[in-house]
């Protein structure tokens, strides 16, 4: 495998309890030429501390105020230095072979820009639950990525070739389905791949962002609204979107234990605004 350096970003806020074993994760990959770029998005615990009590000089550590994933990720994006980049959670962990994997595609197929990878669920003691997410497309994902298909997309596993005329950057007023966005605005002409192998294992938290179905709810409807301004979608695909968003927010609600009255009350203005 030819020597191309791997940018690996992981914004962090209020990860002490996992921190430690993700950047481990990376430490133990079976590529060696990589750079972990670790943002530090004002936590308030010991995150900061325990991502610079590495030795490794392939571990960077930057600090910004509270100003959200997205921002944080940008931070990283500023400053990596990779042919290659992907992102990796600091309350997860990706197997030692994540990044080997992904950049073997690459080299197998010189034309394609994206390689995503098997996902495992794990619990919060990383034990598996026994759910995982298969990808199953190969080409142009950008109307699989605006139908919410589950054929190319979980969440941010993409790993991407990085372009020199191609401004890589996340809209910071984006919390939610930020990676669905940022994806969304360069898959258009671009080739995706992917491993059968696993490039990353999922940790479910009670406490993780897609718990939160007021932020995931603003997220998706704000989303939509970005999608139509500046992608200008065909109005048939932009229906679809639409009613696969309304629909994951009401099985959400309901889930969280709502009826189905006030769950679709709830979404009610937010579909007469989209």
């Amino acid at each position: 495998m030819s020597s191309s350096m791997v940018s690996v970003i992981m914004a962090t806020f209020n990860v002490e309890s996992y921190l430690h074993q993700s950047i481990e994760s990376v430490i133990n990959q079976t590529y060696l030429d990589w750079e972990l770029i670790v943002v530090n998005d004002g936590s308030t615990d010991k995150t900061s501390d325990i991502a610079k009590c590495f030795s490794d000089k392939r571990i960077k550590c930057y600090e910004q105020k509270r100003m959200g994933v997205s921002a944080a990720r940008n931070l990283g994006m500023l400053n990596m230095k990779g042919d290659y980049f992907c992102f990796l959670d600091g309350d997860d962990v990706m197997p030692s072979n994540g990044i080997k994997d992904r950049l073997h595609i690459f080299e197998e197929q010189s034309d394609i820009s994206f390689v995503d990878g098997v996902v495992m669920y794990m619990n919060d003691d990383m034990k598996p639950t026994g759910k995982q997410y298969v990808p199953s497309f190969k080409g142009d994902p950008y109307n699989e990525l605006l139908q919410l298909n589950r054929t190319c997309y979980f969440g941010n596993t993409w790993m991407i070739k990085r372009e020199k005329d191609v401004y890589y950057r996340f809209n910071q007023q984006m919390s939610h389905a930020e990676d669905l966005f940022f994806y969304l605005t360069l898959a258009k002409g671009r080739k995706y791949s992917y491993t059968e192998s696993p490039v990353l294992y999922y940790r479910e938290r009670e406490n993780s962002a897609m718990k939160d179905l007021a932020g995931l709810e603003h997220g998706y409807f704000y989303l939509l609204k970005k999608v139509k301004q500046e992608l200008q979608p065909d109005p048939a695909t932009f229906k679809v979107l639409k009613k696969r968003i309304i629909r994951i927010m009401f099985l959400s609600h309901l889930f969280d234990g709502r009826d189905p009255y006030s769950a679709a009350r709830s979404l009610f203005r937010y579909l007469l605004k989209a």
